[in-house]
């Protein structure tokens, strides 16, 4: 996209942070109820159980490994969610009796650029092609973008076609690759806006109106 398209895209206020909901319930497109909550140090059974139900072929998608269970240095750093530099919902199936954790998206802010952070998103594969990675990720932009955040850095395989293709859809611009890992900067405003106009799932709808930004 060249800068002149960039432009077409309407700046919308963000939300403040107190304005920022801490539970959303939305559905998926199959009708699955879902609940959308900040990650806490009390979900670290649920995000080990979650990663170990993930097929190997998405846990190396996800973290360039196939190890069942990732080292604990990975899974004590997606717990420590600050709410500054590091952003991070889950999403829980309400629909199953133990309300099992179905993904979950990271943003995990720059120090030497507190307007960047590191973007991260992983769905279980029984939910994918369900719009959960769309409704997500349009809450974790709303909060970043409440919280000062304008850029979103995306590390993926090269070989990841389905994550370069969903960089790609938020607006993404590639920025480096070391042959191995390429990666893609995108811009919240214009990501969120892509994902306003496109309406798509009709769950994530839910999303905008629980930040107040319809």
């Amino acid at each position: 996209m060249q800068p002149h398209e960039m432009r077409r895209f309407a700046i919308r206020p963000a939300p403040s942070p107190a304005d920022a909901p801490g539970v959303i319930e939305t559905r998926l497109e199959n009708g699955t109820p879902v609940c959308l909550r900040r990650v806490d140090r009390g979900d670290e059974q649920r995000i080990r159980e979650g990663i170990a139900r993930m097929s190997p072929h998405s846990r190396y998608m996800r973290f360039f490994s196939g190890a069942t269970t990732p080292p604990d240095w990975v899974i004590d750093r997606l717990l420590d969610a600050d709410g500054d530099k590091h952003l991070a919902w889950g999403a829980i199936d309400m629909s199953r009796n133990e309300h099992p954790a179905i993904g979950a998206v990271h943003a995990f802010r720059e120090e030497e650029d507190r307007e960047l952070a590191e973007f991260s998103v992983a769905i279980l594969d029984d939910w994918h092609g369900l719009g959960l990675g769309k409704i997500l990720t349009a809450t974790l932009l709303l909060e970043a973008q409440s919280e000062g955040i304008a850029r979103f850095a995306m590390n993926t395989l090269a070989e990841n076609r389905s994550a370069i293709a969903f960089a790609r859809l938020l607006g993404g611009q590639r920025t480096g690759s070391d042959g191995t890992v390429v990666t893609y900067e995108l811009t919240v405003d214009e990501a969120l806006e892509r994902l306003r106009e496109a309406d798509d799932p009709p769950g994530i709808a839910h999303v905008f109106e629980a930040f107040g930004a319809v």
